[in-house]
């Protein structure tokens, strides 16, 4: 696995460790009073010293908030980015990127295996508006070569992806997109920025739900945005300002707070999720584990290569079909039933009845038999006998 160290050429505060920057990056102590963990900035407006002259740079907190401004530069850092934004939603900040990089008669190229929300705002909202797309499938970058058009503006990543922890190549893929003239975009949601950098592979932009990992607790609902260009950095400032479903001071601080114990909380997600995918792969029960740690995986070598550990997410499908991959998610206790991941806590669902069920009867159509889990911290020892009763 990769071991992504700091760069000793780059600015001073990009030269840090991840660690060391998860919990400084924009934070620093409050130049009011001290106080090491920076203030909620509780308030819709600001004092203005005479018209037009901004105290501090700040008028309203549609367009900026010192909260946010300060988890915007942590998310940059995070990522090793020129501009972070922070929004309302996971699918916010993906709608804020449609709108700033495509207009009608577009075309982009998603993954066949995408969270089934990212799939419904394509099909759903932005096919009605004029934007085209088709599938491929991005860990064949031939594959996604073929799906160009001259039009194509964006080609879509998601790696590990939601449901199927499909592993895509993100510095091939980068190359694919220039070759295109299209801007390549990472989800590296399942990753986070701990364990997966996209920027420093080739990607323009990468995409959060910070509901997620980064958050971390289960607690708060967010997403982010991070580019390397600034210009385009600015241009998406710009619709995020204009559309306006940002983060709010609260939520902003409860994604500060996550992010925090981002680097710890991730080996310990990673180091379960090991642990039971190598257990799942051997149960008789079960028919197939998908988990990029495995060397069965056909992502193996490349997520190795581009990942700095495997993640917390394992999905499988149960031997005995649909019905029974249902039964295992009823019958779990320690793993909760329920939607969402990245949470210290274990949650399991069925992606066909639950996350992806929009992508029903569509190239992006989940197993029926496909059960997920987001393993969270808990004694590794505990989920794997809570997951050998499910299985009954």
């Amino acid at each position: 696995m990769s071991d992504q160290h700091a760069d000793p050429n780059a600015a001073p505060h990009q030269a840090r460790h991840f660690e060391t920057l998860a919990i400084h990056a924009g934070q620093e102590p409050d130049a009011a009073t001290g106080a090491v963990v920076p203030p909620i900035h509780q308030s819709s407006t600001f004092k203005q010293d005479g018209v037009g002259g901004l105290r501090g740079g700040y008028e309203y907190s549609r367009s900026a908030n010192p909260t946010r401004t300060a988890l915007e530069e942590n998310l940059a850092a995070l990522e090793g980015g020129r501009r972070g934004l922070a929004f309302a939603s996971g699918l916010a900040a993906e709608d804020c990127l449609l709108r700033t990089l495509l207009v009608p008669g577009d075309h982009v190229v998603i993954p066949g295996d995408a969270y089934g929300g990212t799939f419904r705002l394509f099909a759903k909202v932005a096919e009605r508006w004029g934007v085209e797309w088709d599938v491929a499938d991005s860990a064949d970058p031939a594959a996604v070569r073929a799906a160009l058009r001259p039009r194509t503006k964006a080609v879509w990543v998601e790696t590990p992806s939601n449901p199927l922890l499909g592993i895509a190549d993100i510095a091939a893929l980068a190359g694919v997109a220039r070759e295109g003239g299209a801007r390549l975009v990472v989800d590296n949601t399942f990753a986070s920025p701990y364990l997966q950098q996209p920027l420093a592979l080739g990607a323009d932009v990468v995409v959060h739900s910070t509901t997620k990992y980064m958050g971390g607790h289960s607690d708060v609902v967010g997403g982010a945005l991070v580019t390397a260009d600034e210009s385009l950095g600015e241009e998406l400032a710009f619709h995020q300002n204009a559309m306006g479903a940002i983060a709010g001071p609260f939520d902003s601080w409860l994604v500060m707070r996550g992010v925090k114990t981002l680097a710890v909380r991730m080996d310990r997600h990673c180091a379960n999720a090991a642990r039971i995918a190598g257990m799942l792969e051997a149960h008789p029960k079960v028919a197939r584990v998908y988990y990029p740690g495995l060397e069965s995986h056909p992502g193996h070598e490349v997520a190795a290569k581009q990942m700095r550990g495997f993640g917390g997410m394992v999905s499988f499908r149960v031997a005995g079909g649909e019905e029974a991959a249902v039964a295992v998610c009823d019958r779990a206790e320690l793993f909760t039933l329920g939607e969402s991941l990245g949470g210290v806590e274990s949650l399991i669902e069925h992606p066909g009845r639950m996350t992806h069920a929009s992508a029903a009867g569509s190239a992006l159509e989940v197993p029926g038999d496909l059960v997920r889990l987001s393993v969270g911290i808990e004694a590794v020892d505990d989920l794997l006998a809570d997951l050998t009763r499910a299985l009954g």
